[in-house]
């Protein structure tokens, strides 16, 4: 087998991959149970209707590296009337809040409640709990073409969280 048959995107692993789907599909049905499609899906209620669902959280892997990307931020403090910053906490989930056509978006980190990433002490996505995530209102802008890879964890409600 050549550098895939059928197709030239003019990447070797692409046209190949291309391939092997191609096959696949003709054999079996080609569906996940955990993946960005599903999560989606799910959060519209097209595979259970009225499930309460509003987020699908991501993980969002670097270019180059390919490491996870971990944003940091800091929730803001209210103390007698003065504001000012709280402790710097850190995640590797994140909720999508708006994409801009300079392929700027907005992420809000997502954490279980009194958990943090840490700044030096966690290293590993895997670290991270994924049980009980809720929403932070921790948002940071990034720029989507420093990405390489995303993962779509499974749709959850973050701000419904019991």
């Amino acid at each position: 087998m050549g550098c895939g048959k059928d197709f030239n995107t003019g990447n070797c692993v692409a046209d190949i991959l291309k391939d092997i789907v191609d096959a696949q599909n003709d054999i079996v049905e080609n569906c996940c149970d955990t993946s960005c499609e599903q999560s989606i899906a799910d959060l519209l209620g097209e595979s259970e209707p009225s499930n309460g669902l509003d987020t699908v959280p991501v993980i969002l892997y670097c270019k180059g590296d390919c490491k996870p990307f971990k944003g940091f931020g800091a929730e803001r403090e209210v103390d007698n009337g003065r504001f000012g910053i709280g402790h710097i906490v850190s995640s590797f989930i994140f909720r999508v809040k708006s994409v801009d056509d300079d392929n700027c978006a907005v992420l809000e980190l997502l954490l279980k409640d009194g958990e943090t990433c840490g700044y030096n002490e966690m290293k590993d996505p895997t670290d991270q709990s994924t049980h009980n995530l809720l929403a932070t209102g921790i948002c940071i802008t990034v720029d989507l073409d420093c990405f390489c890879h995303i993962t779509c964890l499974p749709a959850i409600s973050v701000f419904n969280n019991d």
